[in-house]
């Protein structure tokens, strides 16, 4: 309880009648973040409320083990509290077994299980601030043609006179009609209307305009310009990229990325679905959250291109369903159960400050249409970029995330699943798992004689068996394995004869290499000794198992619905996806077997569809005639999905052949190939 003489206001305490204190006083470091919760909320909530940086993956339920923290001891006279372990909760069983788990340092407390007793001083270990992964998301090179929605008019317009005292609006509709052939509607609002009155007066009349669509006037400024500029938006569940593009060219003159806030109300999209169902004013904060990242980066990417938010005049939104519905304040909670009903799957035009956005005053958003309750507006965002529909051969496009999103098909016919594949791929529910960030390994080989592995991490060029190793990773340290990384181990083991088909780590290998060892009743294998130790154990290759099953189970129920047993092309999107190398992708079954010539990395397809949204028109009516055509499979109410579920649990798959896949590699009693070395399998080339 509270200490004597920490009576600071901004430690005030609250009390009851009796005079005793009902709140708790939390100092959040090295953030510095404070404030005033009930005796009983838990740490991770705290962290919450007041936006501090805290990791969490399970959505606090003991599982991920990523939201521990380190408890100050002692009086902070900064704070005018006395802060002690003994002024949390103690420890209980679920997070005994977590920290056993996760090999959670000695004095740290899981925050989602530390519920306060009383004022404490919490400081967030590097490794548990979510701000520190590696976002990806680059803009991809790619010519996109311009058919612009905003375009720019130089007009020289009248005086107004007595006689004829037409109105500023009237007199300009006059000038773009005789100067430009225009008869636009013009339907300013009145932020516009305002800047028209300033404008004309300014420069004598001579003025430029921007008119969207050709009718809409959304922006006005006195004398010459030549420029208007947009923002393209990919909402992910873990990131969130922009790129601000010029709207007459096409060109990307800056682009950022950052986390996703929302993480920290839940790692996945269930997760923060069932946030917004249990905590009131949830789902608000989620959109509050999403939208002032949206803000800082178009102010981070237009400080960068040298221009103010307010020569930002379109743009373009896209993310999966329950991103889509948080940032339009939509509720997200009808997405979480069936029917799995959108509020609202059409192409919607608003005007930016409705959403929360600082843009120009008259800057509209483009929200791309969703394709069903759980393939979103970042399905047809990819599929724009992609052209599935454009073309003669069976293309499968896979947007592989914590909610793999799925298209199949040629120009004749399209169809669209998503896949639940959960978490692991970014780290979660893996032992050593961790997110894309320095540190991570992110390459992975096994000899297939010695067993001896090598790996590549984040940050740092040189493999570990190669000189300047030590040197290369002393900034960084070797602290997990993140989704590339975990592919890449669990498809070598498996080649290098350490893993069944089934997915058993061979208890036997352990006569041959120290690096199988025992792990209770199952077995481990060691990657790095440490300090940490990283190994692979049989609950982390499972939980591979069940991701690309899933994955793969959804692209089979397409290709089943189509009438095909093979695909021609494979397009992996997304930022994970562009990391994957795909014939390791093969290898553990994660896609079905294909040319891996034919296999590509699409990037960050979605961002790039939203691009080509914002700077053509005649896009945006192809992406909302489309997604009327697509075909939805809801993998959620197909019986013959857990059928392929369950064969695609093997690796690579119980029953599929992967012919194309045993010209490449190895495979363990599918016959020889070329390469049975331990330099793994050949790597494509990539864009």
């Amino acid at each position: 309880m509270r200490k004597a003489g920490a009576s600071a206001p901004d430690a005030a305490a609250g009390r009851n009648e009796t005079g005793v204190s009902t709140d708790a006083f939390v100092v959040f470091t090295p953030s510095g973040r404070r404030g005033r919760f009930p005796l009983g909320t838990s740490l991770l909530a705290a962290a919450r409320s007041l936006g501090v940086d805290l990791d969490s993956v399970c959505g606090g339920r003991a599982l991920c083990g990523r939201c521990q923290v380190q408890v100050g001891e002692g009086v902070f006279a900064k704070h005018a509290i006395t802060s002690s372990a003994s002024n949390l909760s103690p420890a209980g069983e679920a997070e005994a077994t977590c920290k056993a788990r996760r090999r959670i340092g000695e004095g740290r407390r899981l925050g989602c299980q530390a519920f306060l007793l009383g004022d404490v001083v919490v400081d967030v270990p590097p490794e548990a601030q979510v701000h520190r992964q590696v976002v990806r998301k680059r803009a991809e090179v790619r010519r996109i043609e311009v058919d612009p929605v905003v375009r720019l008019h130089y007009v020289e317009v009248s005086d107004p006179l007595l006689e004829a005292a037409e109105s500023d609006l009237g007199r300009l509709r006059a000038a773009l009609r005789g100067q430009w052939g225009l008869e636009a509607e013009l339907l300013p609002d009145a932020p516009v209307l305002r800047a028209l009155q300033g404008a004309l007066r300014a420069d004598q009349g001579r003025i430029t305009v921007a008119l969207r669509e050709g009718r809409q006037l959304i922006a006005v400024w006195p004398g010459f310009r030549d420029s208007a500029h947009g923002l393209a938006v990919d909402i992910g569940s873990t990131t969130i990229a922009a790129h601000l593009t010029d709207l007459a060219t096409g060109e990307v003159v800056a682009a950022a990325g950052a986390m996703n806030p929302q993480i920290r109300f839940g790692e996945d999209l269930m997760s923060r679905v069932s946030y917004a169902m249990l905590n009131p004013g949830g789902a608000t904060a989620m959109t509050e959250a999403v939208r002032q990242a949206i803000n800082q980066l178009a102010a981070e990417v237009a400080g960068e291109a040298g221009l103010a938010v307010a020569d930002i005049l379109e743009a373009t939104v896209v993310g999966n369903p329950v991103m889509h519905h948080l940032f339009l304040g939509l509720d997200p909670t009808p997405l979480g159960v069936a029917p799995f009903a959108p509020a609202v799957d059409e192409a919607l035009s608003l005007p930016a400050r409705e959403l929360g956005l600082e843009l120009n005053a008259g800057a509209q958003v483009y929200i791309l249409p969703c394709i069903a309750g759980h393939v979103g507006a970042d399905a047809a965002a990819v599929a724009l970029s992609e052209g599935p529909h454009l073309g003669e051969e069976v293309m499968l496009v896979v947007d592989v995330g914590t909610n793999a999103e799925i298209l199949l098909g040629n120009r004749l016919r399209l169809l669209a699943a998503s896949s639940p594949t959960g978490p692991a791929f970014e780290g979660a529910q893996i032992s050593c798992g961790q997110r894309a960030a320095p540190g991570a390994i992110e390459r992975v080989r096994i000899d297939r004689e010695t067993l001896a592995p090598r790996f590549r991490v984040i940050g740092a060029e040189p493999w570990s068996d190669a000189p300047g190793f030590p040197e290369a990773t002393r900034r960084t340290g070797i602290t997990g394995i993140c989704g590339s990384g975990i592919i890449e181990a669990v498809a070598e083991m498996y080649l290098a004869g350490i893993l069944s088909a089934d997915g058993v780590i061979d208890g036997a290998k352990a006569a041959l290499s120290e690096r199988i060892e025992a792990d209770g009743r199952t077995f481990a294998y060691r990657l790095h000794d440490g300090p940490p130790g990283i190994r692979v154990t049989q609950n982390d290759v499972r939980a591979i198992q069940l991701a690309k099953g899933a994955l793969y189970a959804g692209a089979r129920l397409l290709m089943d619905r189509l009438g095909v047993e093979a695909v021609d092309r494979i397009a992996l999107a997304g930022a994970f996806g562009s990391h994957i190398d795909v014939v390791y992708a093969m290898v553990l079954g994660l896609i079905p077997d294909c040319d891996p010539a034919k296999v590509s990395a699409a990037g960050n397809a979605a961002g790039t569809g939203a691009r080509i949204a914002l700077v053509n028109a005649a896009a945006r009516r192809e992406i909302e005639s489309l997604v009327r055509q697509v075909e939805k499979v809801e993998t959620a109410t197909e019986p013959l999905f857990q059928a392929h579920f369950v064969e695609a649990m093997a690796i690579p798959h119980k029953t599929a052949a992967y012919p194309h896949l045993s010209k490449a590699v190895a495979l363990p009693g599918r016959g020889p190939t070329a390469d049975a070395g331990g330099e793994g399998p050949r790597r494509r080339r990539r864009r």
